[in-house]
Formats: C-alpha cells, sequence, structure tokens
C-alpha cells in the first residue's frame, strides 16, 4: 500500500469516460436525505402509525443498514459488472422504495421499502466515488454528502408540512436524476477472471445485519457478529481473493481507517439525533426553528471538509487523522456536558466536519491499494463508515427512552 492517495485515485478502473463533478455530487448526495431527512418528522410518523418513537426509527435503522449492506454489495457488482449494471439496478431499488414508502400502509412496509431506496442509494454513492479520480472530486462528493445532509433535516421538515412525511421519506428519489448522465458518459470496466464470491458476500451481509442489530438486541446480535467473524476468517484461508480479499482482511493500515472511519460517523449521526432534543430543552425553540438553525453549523462542517480533503494529499496521513480525531472527541464533550446554545451549534459543526472530512479523505487513502481491489477497498470503508448511520440514530433513540 505505497501508492500515493492521488496517483490511485488517477488510475480509478471506472475511469473509461469522465462524469462532472456535479453529476456525481447528485448521484452520491441524496443518500443522506434518507439519514437525516426523518429526523425532525419521526414524531409525526410514529403519532399516524400508531406507534412509539423508537419503533419509528426503524426506518431510519433501516435505512443505515441498507447503506451499510449495500455498500460492499454494490461495489462487487461495480467491480465485476461495471458502472451501467450498477445503475440500472440502483436505480430500480430507489425507485421502488419510493413507491413502497409513499404507499406503503404500515411500518413494516415502509421499513422494507427504506431498506429498498438505501441499498440503490448505497450503489450510486460507491460508483460516485470510484468514479471521483482525484483528491479534489473525492471531496466534492463527500462534501455533497455532508452538505445534503446539514439541510437535510429542515428540508424534510419542510416537505412533511408542504405534503407529508411520507413525501420526506422519499426524497433520496431526486438521485435518479444524475443516473442517465452517469450511465451516458462512464463506460464499464473489464470484468476481473474470477466468479462472484457468493458465501464471502452472504457472511459480509450477515455480520454487518449483525451489528446493526447490536443497539436493539446486544445479546443475540453479539453471538451472532462473533460466529460471522470467525466463519469469515475460514473463509479468507480458502478465497483470499474473494468477496473480502484477504488483503485489505489482514492490512493493519487499511483495518485502522475503517475503525476511525466508524467511529467519526457514530459520533456525527449521533449528535444529529440527538441536537434537536438538546435544543429544545434550552431553548424552547420549535422544530421548524431547530430545523432552521441546525442548517448553519452543519452546512458548515460539510462545506468546510471540501478543504480538508482536497488538502489532505499534501499533508501526512497520521497528522490528519489525529485532527479528525480530535475534532471528533471535542465534538462529543461539548455536546454531553455544554448547555449554551452557542457552543451547541459548535460541537454539530465540529462533529460534521471530522465525519465528512474522515469519509473523503479515508476512502482517499483506501484507494491506495492494488487496482483491482480499488473498488472494494472503497466500498469496505465505506460501509464501515455508513454504518454509523445506523448505530448513531439507535444508540440516541436508546439513551432517550
Amino acid at each position: 500500500m505505497t501508492t500515493s492517495p492521488d496517483r490511485a485515485a488517477a488510475v480509478s478502473p471506472a475511469r473509461a469516460g469522465r462524469v462532472g463533478a456535479p453529476w456525481l455530487a447528485l448521484l452520491a448526495g441524496p443518500l443522506s436525505l434518507g439519514i437525516a431527512g426523518p429526523a425532525l418528522v419521526l414524531g409525526e410518523v410514529a403519532d399516524d402509525l400508531g406507534v412509539e418513537i423508537p419503533a419509528a426509527t426503524w426506518l431510519v435503522t433501516a435505512f443505515g443498514w441498507g447503506v451499510a449492506v449495500g455498500t460492499p454489495l454494490m461495489a462487487g457488482l461495480l467491480a465485476r459488472r461495471g458502472v451501467r449494471a450498477v445503475l440500472a439496478v440502483c436505480g430500480l431499488l430507489v425507485a421502488a422504495g419510493a413507491l413502497l414508502v409513499v404507499a406503503g400502509p404500515a411500518l413494516p412496509l415502509l421499513v422494507v421499502g427504506s431498506a429498498a431506496q438505501a441499498l440503490g442509494c448505497a450503489g450510486l454513492t460507491v460508483t460516485a466515488m470510484n468514479l471521483a479520480d482525484s483528491a479534489r472530486r473525492m471531496g466534492i462528493v463527500t462534501a455533497s454528502l455532508a452538505v445534503v445532509g446539514s439541510v437535510s433535516p429542515l428540508a424534510g421538515q419542510v416537505v412533511a408540512d408542504l405534503a407529508s412525511w411520507r413525501a420526506t421519506l422519499a426524497l433520496p428519489v431526486v438521485s435518479l436524476l444524475a443516473v442517465p448522465a452517469a450511465a451516458r458518459r462512464a463506460m464499464p470496466p473489464e470484468p476481473p477472471g474470477s466468479r462472484f464470491d457468493v458465501p464471502g458476500a452472504a457472511l459480509v451481509t450477515a455480520l454487518v445485519t449483525a451489528l446493526v442489530a447490536l443497539p436493539h438486541w446486544p445479546a443475540p446480535a453479539a453471538v451472532a457478529a462473533v460466529v460471522t467473524v470467525l466463519l469469515l476468517i475460514v473463509r479468507l484461508r480458502a478465497r483470499p481473493d474473494g468477496f473480502l480479499p484477504a488483503a485489505l482482511a489482514r492490512s493493519p493500515r487499511f483495518l485502522g481507517l475503517c475503525g476511525v472511519g466508524l467511529a467519526l460517523a457514530v459520533v456525527n449521526f449521533g449528535i444529529l439525533y440527538a441536537a434537536p432534543t438538546l435544543l429544545a430543552r434550552h431553548t424552547g425553540w420549535t422544530p421548524a426553528q431547530i430545523g432552521t438553525v441546525m442548517v448553519v453549523p452543519y452546512l458548515l462542517g460539510g462545506a468546510l471538509s471540501w478543504l480538508v480533503v482536497a488538502a489532505s494529499g499534501r499533508m501526512r496521513p497520521g497528522v490528519v487523522t489525529a485532527l479528525l480525531i480530535g475534532a471528533a472527541t471535542a465534538a462529543t464533550v461539548v455536546i454531553s456536558f455544554a448547555e449554551a446554545t452557542p457552543v451547541l451549534l459548535a460541537g454539530m459543526a465540529a462533529g460534521s466536519l471530522a465525519a465528512a472530512s474522515g469519509q473523503g479523505v479515508f476512502a482517499v487513502y483506501a484507494g491506495a491499494v492494488a487496482e483491482e481491489h480499488r473498488p472494494t477497498a472503497v466500498g469496505l470503508l465505506n460501509l464501515c463508515y455508513l454504518l454509523g448511520a445506523a448505530f448513531g440514530p439507535a444508540i440516541t433513540a436508546l439513551m432517550s427512552a
């Protein structure tokens, strides 16, 4: 893993056709609408469906699960079938999921629709990240996720007021606007010679599912996760070039990037879902006012993350990582103990900046691997980061219950 990040990005196997940065941003950014859009409308969802808030939170948890599972699965599809195949499959998933959340009469169907949208959005996002052939373009992709995330709670509330909370849940469908342009301009990479590792993919999916269930059913989920990890170790020995390449699974540097990315994401998404309650407690503002104010720190953090990702190629990785960890730690302390509104907003901005920057920076670093492993490395890194979308809200809901 000695290739420089900028060089690794420049030789992306998906670069047969160059998709414009605005299309990449539109392809990836709406994923954040599914993660953060429902933040202010879960109470309304619960009331209309006749369920408790923790039950309604399953919509967000299912989206986080779909993103986490879909990222490595679609990265594998991308490596073997190319950009157009991923765009076609993921476009259908997003459309079908949007239809379910708009028309589904009961919570279970809405959860399925949310998961389907997430699977599709995950594939669109990992495709955009693999088509980003420089640190600057990667920064644009990850900044779009953060910037859209910053306005998502307010956008979700506005759409719910103008239409319904069902329309809020269907907001990720706007990513489909970028699919035709990406399909026209991007050519598929050459498929590898080896066959798709179905058992390896199934084990990774099972592990992600167990991890997503961990906050809800700690004991059985922990047992399932441990058993799946042991089976994955056996699979790695039998198929070192399989769905989870041994070169990545045995790399301390890559595993470290994944662990830090997950931690940054958990902090950010946990703060995102805790922030409305904290602000309401200390200010007495309405949900609309809270959503409006929350735009400022998250928009600031997302916008600044582009500068951090773009500059990361000129800085030592250890320095960048330490700075990001420091920012996330400071955000956690502030949110846990501060009571002054400006300080709380500063904590939100720090958490957003750390997570958004980490996603882009670590994706660039993860690209500095052997060319045949690049889509998988970026997909697995993004999996660990986006797994925080499932952990953060679930942990926050349980702590506040």
